[in-house]
């Protein structure tokens, strides 16, 4: 019997402090930032040009700008969770095309911007570049895209200041429910600091809405987009990409998607 307490005591110290460990390196298994800093915008594009953002909270963030002559609608893209924004460039390219201006922004801690993410840090940062935006004299329109964890950014951005159009790519309904597959021997439900409760907030955004997922999406399981596609309000569009997985070309710029994503904004009259 005394072995078989001192076996329980020894097992319950070493779970503890792997949950103390976990619990305390958390944020390093959720954000994978690059070390930066990444070239100039025209090194890319021609049209490219160097912003920088004020956070609230007084944080300087680097940005590009990438403007369409005459265009009174811009998207403004937050990115996912891992890299910087030239891995979003081809992106910008082809919104571009559609006659649509775009910024690219990288949050705290990415692309060598100072500062460490966070879920209030990455609002603060994204409530910059929308007013960065919006102080643009030719710009009327804001539509907002988020990528994957990016999707969670743009629906908290969403709620506190309505975009003319919300793009949502692999977005999940809340990082719980994503770490719970990831992990479903730790009660991470309990253990996260960042929660990004997606689905607690689309339903006070009443704004076009439209959700893309790959259908062999390994990272944000199709079933948590469509969760939250299906918790968001009318009128609204939903797109599953066959054989596609989370970081695969078919999600940046495929043809697919970018056909989508341009009759939506038209037939919701954004453009």
């Amino acid at each position: 019997m005394r072995r078989a307490a001192i076996v329980v005591v020894i097992v319950t110290l070493v779970a503890s402090g792997v949950l103390a460990v976990i619990w305390s390196q958390q944020r390093r298994l959720i954000y994978f930032p690059s070390a930066g800093p990444v070239p100039p915008a025209a090194t890319f594009l021609p049209n490219g040009s160097d912003v920088i953002l004020q956070s609230d909270d007084g944080i300087a963030l680097g940005a590009w700008y990438f403007p369409v002559r005459d265009a009174d609608t811009a998207v403004l893209v937050c990115n996912g969770n891992g890299g910087d924004r030239s891995m979003r460039v081809e992106l910008a390219a082809a919104l571009n095309t559609m006659g649509l201006s775009v910024l690219l922004f990288d949050y705290r801690g990415y692309g060598g911007n100072p500062g460490k993410p966070t879920e209030g840090g990455l609002a603060a940062d994204a409530r910059a570049a929308q007013a960065w935006l919006a102080a643009q004299q030719d710009i009327e329109k804001i539509v907002y895209f988020g990528e994957s964890l990016g999707g969670a950014v743009a629906v908290g951005l969403a709620t506190e200041r309505p975009p003319a159009a919300l793009i949502l790519r692999s977005p999940f309904s809340s990082l719980p429910d994503v770490a719970a597959v990831h992990y479903p021997w730790l009660p991470v439900r309990r253990l996260l600091l960042d929660r990004y409760p997606s689905i607690d907030r689309i339903g006070s955004v009443r704004v076009p809405l439209l959700v893309i997922a790959g259908d062999r999406d390994d990272i944000v399981p199709g079933e948590l987009s469509r969760r939250l596609y299906d918790a968001g309000n009318e009128p609204k569009k939903w797109l599953s990409v066959p054989g596609v997985g989370h970081n695969d070309p078919a999600l940046l710029n495929g043809r697919q998607m970018l056909a989508e994503i341009e009759g939506f904004l038209s037939q919701t009259g954004v453009t």
